[in-house]
């Protein structure tokens, strides 16, 4: 069945960063806030870590197409839950959520559910912000809005009355009066090196999906780079992953339970501006469907799935989402509990030494 992610590893430059957590990826895209919050219950009855919720106002696709608001599923799963992680994984602190109310938010839940809180913010996408009316900006206009974003959360976060005088936000005699009770910690969404050095500087990690080991490593070296430019030891980040699988013993069912996700497979090029679900998925051609064969590991052997994730525990991810359109989600989650969660700990506690990845 193959998967993008395919090389050798030699004794070398980097080394893991510790403690191994296991996410399950919650895509409120694809299934309704009650199912979300009964996926997130089993999911930690069989293992998970941590649970990491999508955050859209539309989804991908338009037919079965679901768009919950998270930072309300995010409040029923922690009721429902005991002492697993929940955040989100992406959101977009730009325009339909001013950074203020991003810190008010997440501190009201850390709050309630002290210690258990993260939030991973990042660049975005059209199809959450102009549907409401905003002009989906720029490249550079999104990182340095991200930047001020970051920084006004965590002024809020940390101060007492706050003012900011940014290029895009501000703030006058601003104060959160409900504060966290802990740090929450704040992961980066990136897949380009400009990125990766704001979350380096000013962060506690970034969420990744390697695209070649040449783009992986910029990427790292960067997040090195923004940690010691903050006097931060670059040893101490985390590094989250998505991986992304549809399991099932029949390969065609697996398949047509992935494409559900095809328009994400449009080139962002031609999809970085459109915001309507049904158009997105109107322009799904052979490519797309070829493509979710190469970005997502679409199997019906288990073995695949430990090939796939060897290879990336080896990279030094140490918080990974296990992102499933398996079409039989209540049982692939309780194969993961059973055999793949057990497996992947005791082989991240195998890797006892430094590695450097080299492309095979």
């Amino acid at each position: 069945m193959g998967h993008t992610f395919i090389i050798r590893l030699r004794v070398g430059m980097l080394a893991l960063n510790g403690v191994l957590r296991l996410g399950y990826w919650a895509g409120l895209e694809q299934y309704d806030p009650a199912r979300i919050v009964a996926h997130s219950i089993h999911a930690e009855a069989v293992g998970f870590d941590i649970i990491a919720l999508s955050d859209h106002f539309h989804p991908w696709s338009d037919t079965g197409g679901q768009a919950g608001f998270p930072w309300i599923v995010l409040a029923a799963v922690a009721e429902h839950t005991k002492k697993v992680e929940l955040g989100t994984a992406v959101t977009t602190p730009f325009f339909r959520y001013h950074p203020a109310i991003v810190a008010q938010a997440f501190a009201t839940l850390d709050y309630l559910y002290p210690g258990r809180i993260f939030i991973t913010v990042g660049t975005g996408h059209a199809m959450n912000e102009t549907p409401l009316g905003f002009k989906w900006p720029g490249y550079r206009e999104k990182v340095e809005r991200l930047r001020e974003a970051i920084e006004i959360i965590q002024l809020l976060w940390k101060g007492d009355f706050v003012d900011y005088d940014g290029k895009y936000y501000q703030l006058r005699s601003a104060k959160l009066y409900t504060k966290p009770l802990t740090k929450i910690p704040i992961y980066v969404a990136t897949s380009n090196a400009t990125v990766a050095e704001i979350a380096g500087e000013l962060c506690d990690g970034i969420l990744t999906n390697p695209r070649g080991m040449d783009k992986y490593m910029e990427i790292i070296a960067a997040l090195e780079k923004g940690a010691r430019k903050a006097g931060k030891d670059p040893s101490k980040l985390s590094k989250c992953l998505e991986f992304k699988v549809s399991y099932d013993h029949d390969y065609d069912r697996a398949y047509k339970a992935a494409l559900f996700w095809a328009p994400t497979a449009i080139p962002r090029e031609k999809r970085e501006k459109i915001s309507d679900p049904r158009v997105l998925e109107a322009m799904v051609g052979d490519d797309e469907r070829r493509k979710i064969k190469e970005t997502w590991l679409i199997t019906t052997d288990v073995d695949d799935i430990f090939k796939a994730l060897s290879h990336l525990l080896k990279l030094g991810f140490d918080r990974v989402y296990i992102h499933s359109a398996s079409p039989n989600e209540e049982k692939f989650l309780n194969l993961l509990g059973r055999d793949i969660l057990p497996w992947m700990r005791e082989f991240y506690e195998q890797l006892g030494r430094p590695i450097r990845p080299v492309l095979e």
